[in-house]
């Protein structure tokens, strides 16, 4: 098997949603953390009192699982191979947060079945980014 070390298109494509991806996803922990009063005023009493409930490490894990996303993405479009820690680390912080979510607070409760979709969508997108860059390592693309 010979790799040539320079990616094609599909790696380029798939780095540049990845940062939009996790960019998106640092703009949400921001107007979260930031924009609080604003959110409440949206959410019934009960979806209120979940997300009031939220404890500091939950936040902590989004923040970690955002901004280490972010870092990964970046690590990508730079070719680095130390992309692959940081996305792993961006998933295991989703997955704490998500446990948090979706199985020690009453989420599903207050805000429907629905509750489940962004979590699994977050974590597929995650393992994906895990292996892709494994891959992009193993084909030469990242150094």
């Amino acid at each position: 098997m010979t790799t040539t070390g320079k990616p094609p298109i599909s790696f380029w494509a798939v780095s540049v949603i990845a940062f939009v991806w996790n960019l998106m996803g640092v703009f949400n922990y921001l107007n979260q953390a930031y924009n609080q009063e604003a959110i409440l005023e949206t959410l019934d009493q009960a979806q209120r009192e979940v997300f009031e409930g939220i404890p500091a490490w939950a936040t902590a894990a989004f923040a970690l699982a955002v901004f280490s996303g972010t870092i990964g993405s970046i690590g990508l479009l730079l070719r680095k191979k130390w992309a692959r820690p940081f996305f792993i680390v961006s998933f295991v912080m989703a997955l704490a947060q998500f446990i948090h979510w979706l199985f020690i607070s009453d989420a599903v409760a207050a805000f429907g079945s629905s509750t489940y979709a962004m979590p699994i969508l977050v974590l597929v997108i995650g393992l994906y980014l895990i292996f892709f860059a494994k891959k992009a390592t193993t084909n030469g693309w990242l150094k």
